[in-house]
Parts: structure tokens; sequence; C-alpha cells
């Protein structure tokens, strides 16, 4: 039986590349990335690692970045999303199998390939990818998922030595990589769990993989096991083809401001529940209950705390906006109390199942026929003339308490106002 060949390909500081493809005045321009309501840096370029750290609130280090000359943006998801699309359609076009693992990171399996072909293939999607989207990717190439995501880590770290691309199909090669790499850069092994693993001597990726397995599962569990099998290169984890449908669908964001009466919120919390069922018919699930909440900020000494949820019950299995919507303003009106003023809000879709998995009495009511076309009218509108040309009339088109993003770039490839412009003025 031919040895199982992976390879794992991570575009190189994603989120501030996406920034770089449309400006390319800020190519040698070191770049951060910051989270909802322009917060904390949540993404940096390689040239701005050295003077940020990832999660520092960008109100203190605005000097620093001015002083580096370092560029922060607002998160623009529209964008990253539409480019990690033409990523991945740009590596499935050229590989029998694709595992989307994340918004940048793809396996993919190449098992049966001449040894010869496997890494000039590698090479050739690298460069493929950039010169399609622009997007600059690390490959690593290994007998097991584990072992290609730690040689994809090699690729970034020594870029310059390895063009980008690691293989570590030969024993030797693979050996003398899992002794110089950390156990806490392994795949699955966080802070927590490097610690009991430093207590029992195992400092390495080498160390772990000659560790006993079964003593692992036993003192751990079955991934820690299957961890130290893989980076022997017995390959345990196959690739994922399908993605899973979710088991709860959650939407929440910070206001871009203090808010301290109830309509607005009752506003935010509608548009979020319209989001989070988008996300339910794109997996073609059904939601039996919402818990919707509120909350204050939490960090400040002269701000009265209060934090509340509600589970709401749905009249029947459901993935109608106007149903859930309804049931979450509803429970929101029950959970507030006059006299805060509130950061957050957040809806959750829970007690999820598909069409036909679940029994309900006799007589029971069911979601009506009519519900399932309006929604997919809605949907198809949406998709066709944009997000929220469609939507209920208790959420605004343009709200005061939306999230503040007050560096976000153009949605270059999502709106055609925002279209690049290439060309002398």
């Amino acid at each position: 039986m031919a040895e199982r060949v992976f390879a794992l390909i991570d575009c190189n500081s994603f989120y501030a590349s996406c920034e770089r493809v449309f400006r390319p005045d800020l190519a040698r321009v070191p770049i951060v990335v910051l989270s909802n309501n322009d917060g904390c840096v949540i993404a940096r370029s390689a040239d701005a690692k050295p003077f940020v750290k990832m999660g520092e609130p960008y109100f203190q280090i605005k000097d620093k970045l001015r002083k580096h000359g370092i560029v922060a943006f607002s998160s623009n998801y529209a964008l990253y999303g539409d480019m990690s699309q033409r990523v991945m359609t740009v590596i499935e076009s050229m590989v029998p199998a694709l595992e989307v693992y994340s918004i940048d990171e793809a396996f993919v399996e190449l098992t049966g390939l001449p040894a010869g072909a496997i890494e000039r293939l590698c090479r050739d999607i690298r460069a493929q990818v950039l010169r399609s989207t622009g997007i600059p990717t690390g490959v690593g190439i290994g007998s097991s998922k584990t072992l290609a995501k730690l040689a994809n880590h090699a690729a970034k770290r020594w870029q310059r030595q390895t063009g980008g691309v690691v293989d570590i199909l030969d024993p030797v090669r693979r050996d003398k990589l899992l002794k110089a790499v950390e156990v806490s850069e392994v795949w699955g092994i966080g802070k927590r769990m490097t610690a009991h693993l430093e207590a029992m001597s195992i400092k390495t990726a080498w160390d772990l993989a000659q560790a006993d397995a079964w003593t692992l599962r036993k003192q751990f569990s079955v991934v820690v096991e299957k961890t130290a099998r893989e980076l022997r290169g017995i390959s345990c984890l196959e690739l994922e083809h399908v993605v899973p449908n979710k088991q709860e669908i959650c939407c929440s964001r910070m206001f871009g401001k203090r808010i301290r009466e109830l309509p607005p919120i009752k506003e935010a919390v509608a548009s979020y529940a319209v989001r989070a069922c988008e996300k339910l018919r794109r997996q073609r699930s059904l939601c039996k209950k919402v818990r919707v909440s509120i909350r204050t900020g939490m960090f400040n000494p002269e701000e009265a705390k209060y934090a509340r949820g509600l589970i709401c019950e749905l009249p029947y299995p459901t993935d109608d906006t106007r149903v859930i919507t309804k049931a979450a303003v509803e429970g929101v009106e029950q959970i507030f109390r006059v006299g805060h003023a509130y950061a957050k809000a957040e809806v959750l879709l829970i007690d999820l199942c598909q069409r036909g998995e679940y029994t309900d009495d006799l007589f029971a009511t069911t979601q009506p026929a009519a519900a399932e076309k309006v929604m997919k009218v809605m949907d198809t509108i949406n998709a066709r003339w944009g997000k929220g040309t469609l939507r209920p009339g208790g959420v605004p088109a343009t709200p005061g308490w939306s999230m503040r993003r007050e560096l976000l770039s153009a949605s270059y490839t999502t709106r055609l106002d925002q279209l690049w412009e290439v060309g002398a003025k």
C-alpha cells in the first residue's frame, strides 16, 4: 500500500496579505489588523511582529505604530472571506482531494503521486495562488496531517532557506525537524498540555513521537495518543470532505458605543438573529430554541455591571427569520434593565436538528411550507443584490449602534461601487 501523503497550504499573514493585494504601495510597509470596534491586534504582517504583540489594545499602541511606520486596518471580513474563496478555488483545481480547514488553511491529499512530483506540484500550487490572487503561502508536506502541519510551520519559519515549501516525507528529514521543534508548536498541544508534557520530560516534538502512545491515551486523551502516532508517520486523521453541521450557531457583536435605551438593543438583536438564521439555512438545519443575552462592559470600575440571558422556546422547529427574530426580540425585552450602559448582545441558536431527524407529537404545529418559500426568496434576493437588501422591518440599513470600523479598507471584490481602480486620475 502506498504511503499516505498530505500537504497543508497556509496563507502567510492572511488578513494583512489581503490588505496588501489592492494596495501595492504597502508592499514593504508593516501592517496590523484590528478586532471588532478597532479593539486589539488580531493579525500582523511578518515585518510588524517584532514591534507589536497579538492582542495589544489599539488605543495603547497608537504612538508605537506611528513611530515604526505601521499601518492599521479595521477587520474587513467581506474582503477576507472572498479572497479565501478565491485561494481555495485555485488550490482545488490542482489537487485530487481538498479539506478547507480554516479561512486561510487547506489540507490536500497527494497519495499515489510519484515521489519527485509531489514537491514540484506544491511549488506550482504556491506559485499559482500567488499569481492568481496575490496571496503568499507556505506549504508543508508529510505522511500525516500533523506532520504536514509541522512542516508548514517550518516552511513559514525558514521561508528564505526553503522557498516556502518543506517536504519531510524522508524519515531522516522528518526526525531532524521533530528534534528542532518544541512540543508547544505541535498541532493541538496547548499551553496547559505543554506544561503537563514538559513535567514528563517531553519537551520536543521528537520526545512526543517517542513516548508510549497507550500511556499518553491513559494519562491524557485519545487525541494526544493520535498526535503522537501521527508524528511517527502513522496517519490517524482523514481529510474531512464535508464540513459537519454546527450544533449551535452564535452571532454576537460589541456595540460601537454604549447603549442605554431598549429600542436600539432590539434592533441589534434582530440584526444578529437575521445573520444567525442565514447560517442556519445554509446548513439546512432547524432550530428549536433561541438564547438571547445582553451585558454591560465588565472592566470599567465606574460602570454598574449587569449580564443576563434568556432561553426562548420556539413554537416549532424552524429556520424562519421572522419567527426566530420575534422570539429573540421578545426575550431581550424581558431581560433589559433600565440604568445600565450595555456593551454587547448575543443571539445563540440551540437545540438544532435536521429535517426529518426529530419526532414531534402527532398534532404538534410544524413549519408551514409557505415559510420555506419565503425564506428561499429572501436568500435568493440577498445573494444576488447584496446582504440586507431584503430584511425584517426592525433591522435598520445604517444602525447607529454598529461596530466601530474607522480604518476599514474598501470592499474591492464584493461591491461594485468599491471596485479597484487602475490608472492615472
